[in-house]
């Protein structure tokens, strides 16, 4: 068997191919006192227990426990050793306030402390010279103190050590023998890419991580082992790639959306099965909302990525390959409530596992989007993860008509207006991803997965006028079903700044053949041979006189001159023009594979689905317009193939279902997808 499990807020969610192909999945709620714990119950739960789980064959793992380490700030305390006269590097940041007429702004607090902060003597240039020699004994008195203050992480940044290591390498070297026991980050080894606060917030958040991490994987193997699970264990990163347990607890920070990345590129596999290249995915689980955007069936991995980031604060930067997603705080268990003006809001508060939804047998006394959908009838409370947890619509009403005797109304009106702020929030988030950066939803697909993104995805995909609305199979638990897709991967990435011209050609190639080198070397420790990499090269490229960059893919075999017209391309999309100057390229991108096949997912019809043996039943649910109908559900699991169901109706399975509002139309595909039309798509305007 390939087995594979994914943490989230709420539910920790698995997805296993058993030894004659076939997908099956499991959920459990999450266990945020120890969320190996919730590893283990799922795994019970689907029967991979002693014996039975000795037949698996590879297991991977999406983890919330880096993240939830920096936002909690539940972690290792830093020091940073930084070259001398950068000390308070991570206080300047930017030096731009992103509210810009807040006078009472304050900037974000650095994860170091000013006294954990020291100046270490020597210099190199930002071609890799060296300016002055590394001042071994500042290394020295630097780990006495740090040590002496109480930290037991270290971080090291240096001034272009992108550009040559050799300082940070030998400083690592020191601190190993002073300090053994200390977890040591040396920013080279996270990232060779330039800007110098990024760069060290991103060596500062690895070492502060990297503890837990570690702990946390170290209990996860003993529980795998206990389930028969001993080897081939790999963990999902942020670049869509897997790695093993052991490069992860070295680098953790590549794991801070360690979950989200899968469901989006299994979004690409679907869609790439489908037919379909340019795709928008709508990720709706229990703490959050995510989505991200498939062009030409390319899932954009970008190092442009913040922790924390809100419209009035910078939050904090990582430069660590992340697919490109945007996230907002408006999920099932988020939180309503009523601000001092009378106006309803939504989240980012969760409900989360503990104590969750009002709905829950323990839930919380706060109402949540997910008893909003209860109230109006889009949720069946007795098929609730498939009947195994029951859920009480007295108690979400009640919770409901709390928030709701603020604004003058009843749980029904205030579950409406719930749903509609959480879809304007989801909106917004879609534009984001899309119409700011150039694209136009109406050409593209909306894919919608997690728990709650088949109840809103439809309402969503006829606001945006997409080409259809798919809802994939498992989708409540898509993104453990992505990690059956994914292989090894690690990205590299070289700051050199090099014009785009012919002259340029051999330093280019010394950059891509380094490259490929440093890649080689990785995947050799992991017993992978040269041969059987696969290489997807990237460049970020400015005009002369820029100071940002687009990213565009090039082919590390071909001639300079040939990525001219594609970025061109597509800095006047994203941009509005383009310019008759030279072109720079400023950053080299590397991703290596190993070119293991992804697994496919092969899907089966149940022998007697037909669209009567589906129907459960009639219920009155309650929609935007259309005000409270008798609306027919349906199971999922029998419908077969082409089956055409038009709104209103529901359609349920174990985990979510999907809303189908009036005007709709959902029919089923030869893979098991349902795809969505939807009435009265505009036509683009001439010149949109």
């Amino acid at each position: 068997m390939r087995v594979a499990t994914d943490i989230g807020g709420t539910f920790t969610d698995l997805a296993y191919l058993d030894d004659g192909g076939r997908l099956r999945v499991a959920k459990s709620p999450s266990t945020p006192g120890g969320f190996d714990r919730g590893v283990g119950d799922v795994l019970t739960l689907a029967g991979i227990d002693g014996g039975a789980g000795g037949g698996v064959e590879a297991f991977v793992h999406g983890t919330t426990v880096v993240i939830n380490a920096l936002l909690e700030r539940k972690g290792a305390t830093v020091a940073l050793l930084t070259t001398k006269g950068f000390r308070d590097v991570l206080d300047i940041g930017r030096a731009s306030r992103p509210d810009l007429y807040n006078f009472r702004y304050r900037a974000p607090e650095p994860f170091v402390p000013r006294h954990l902060r020291f100046e270490i003597g020597g210099r190199r240039a930002a071609t890799g010279a060296e300016v002055a020699p590394l001042a071994e004994d500042d290394v020295r008195a630097a780990v006495e103190a740090a040590r002496a203050a109480g930290a037991t992480a270290v971080a090291v940044a240096f001034l272009h050590s992108y550009a040559d290591p050799a300082h940070e390498v030998r400083c690592g070297e020191l601190i190993a023998e002073l300090w053994p026991e200390a977890f040591v980050t040396l920013s080279y080894d996270v990232t060779r890419e330039w800007r110098e606060y990024e760069r060290s917030n991103t060596a500062v958040f690895n070492a502060y991580v990297q503890e837990t991490a570690a702990t946390y994987l170290d209990r996860l193997e003993a529980r795998l082992g206990k389930h028969g699970i001993t080897g081939n264990s790999r963990v999902m990163q942020s670049n869509g790639g897997a790695m093993t347990f052991a490069q992860a607890q070295r680098l953790p920070i590549t794991l801070v959306e360690s979950g989200p990345a899968a469901g989006v590129i299994a979004a690409a596999a679907v869609g790439a099965a489908m037919g379909v290249a340019d795709v928008i995915t709508l990720d709706i689980g229990g703490t959050t909302a995510k989505t991200s955007l498939i062009e030409g069936g390319e899932v954009r991995v970008t190092t442009d990525y913040r922790v924390d980031w809100t419209p009035d604060s910078p939050g904090y930067p990582i430069k660590a390959p992340v697919v490109d997603i945007v996230e907002i705080g408006a999920g099932g268990g988020s939180i309503a409530w009523v601000d001092e003006r009378g106006r309803l809001g939504l989240g980012p508060q969760s409900a989360g596992a503990e104590p969750g939804p009002a709905c829950y047998p323990n839930g919380g006394a706060e109402p949540t989007l997910t008893d909003a959908n209860l109230v109006a009838g889009r949720l069946n409370p007795d098929n609730f993860l498939g009947g195994q947890m029951p859920v009480s619509v007295e108690r979400a009403r009640a919770a409901l008509a709390g928030v709701g005797a603020a604004l003058g109304l009843d749980a029904e009106a205030t579950a409406l207006g719930l749903i509609r702020l959480a879809n304007a929030k989801m909106l917004n988030a879609i534009k984001l991803v899309s119409v700011r950066r150039g694209h136009d939803p109406r050409d593209f697909s909306l894919l919608a997965f997690g728990g709650g993104g088949a109840v809103h995805a439809l309402a969503l995909g006829a606001e945006l006028q997409v080409k259809n609305v798919v809802i994939p199979r498992m989708p409540a638990n898509f993104s453990a079903v992505g990690m059956l897709m994914t292989r090894l991967r690690s990205d590299w990435v070289r700051t050199c700044v090099l014009p785009v011209a012919a002259p340029s050609g051999p330093e280019w190639t010394a950059v891509w053949e380094s490259l490929k080198r440093q890649a080689a070397e990785y995947f050799a420790a992991e017993s992978v041979g040269a041969g059987a990499l696969t290489f997807t090269g990237s460049v970020d490229a400015r005009y002369l006189g820029q100071e940002h960059t687009v990213t565009i893919p090039v082919d590390t075999a071909a001639p300079i001159e040939a990525i001219l017209d594609g970025f061109h391309d597509a800095h006047e999309k994203l941009y509005t023009f383009r310019l008759d100057v030279p072109v720079q390229v400023v950053n080299f991108r590397l991703a290596a594979a190993a070119a293991e096949a992804a697994s496919a997912v092969a899907w089966s019809p149940a022998p007697d689905a037909s669209v009567d043996a589906a129907r459960k039943g009639l219920r009155r649910v309650l929609f935007d317009d259309g005000g409270t109908l008798e609306t027919p559900y349906y199971d999922r699991e029998l419908l077969p193939v082409g089956a055409a169901l038009s709104g209103p109706s529901i359609i349920e399975e174990s985990g979510t279902s999907t809303v189908v509002h009036p005007g709709q139309t959902a029919v089923v595909d030869e893979r098991g997808s349902l795809v969505v039309e939807l009435s009265a798509r505009r036509e683009k305007r001439s010149g949109a």
